[in-house]
């Protein structure tokens, strides 16, 4: 007679490694959120962008208005980085930390579209 697998059998070893890097990068991710979070008013909102089969993007709102990003790996991995960080996660980058938001004269041009004089014009 077969016995059931119990929730306790020892796992493959590439899958703990698997686990055991995907823990690391969210941590790595996390202090670096709270680094943030340290450097621009303590409480951070933000909101995650799903970029394909680039990752996820971590996009970030500190109190004082200044903005950053962090681009992790996949959607659990950013999930796991801001649960550890303690950020209040928006479905929809709107409202309250999209007013709060600061752009400085390096955004605007970014948005425009100018990155730098032309070739030919005066």
């Amino acid at each position: 007679m077969a016995t059931p697998q119990t929730q306790d059998a020892p796992r493959e070893p590439a899958v703990e490694r698997a686990e055991r890097r995907a823990a690391r990068r969210a941590a790595r991710l996390a202090r670096q959120i709270r680094s943030f979070a340290g450097a621009h008013g303590g409480a951070v909102d933000g909101s995650l962008e799903y970029l394909g089969q680039r990752g996820t993007r971590i996009v970030l709102v500190g109190a004082d208005g200044a903005w950053g990003d962090l681009v992790a790996r996949d959607q659990p991995t950013a999930r796991r980085a801001v649960e550890l960080a303690g950020v209040t996660v928006h479905d929809q980058f709107s409202g309250e930390p999209a007013a709060r938001l600061r752009t400085g004269p390096y955004e605007w041009r970014r948005m425009a579209g100018i990155q730098g004089p032309r070739r030919g014009t005066p």
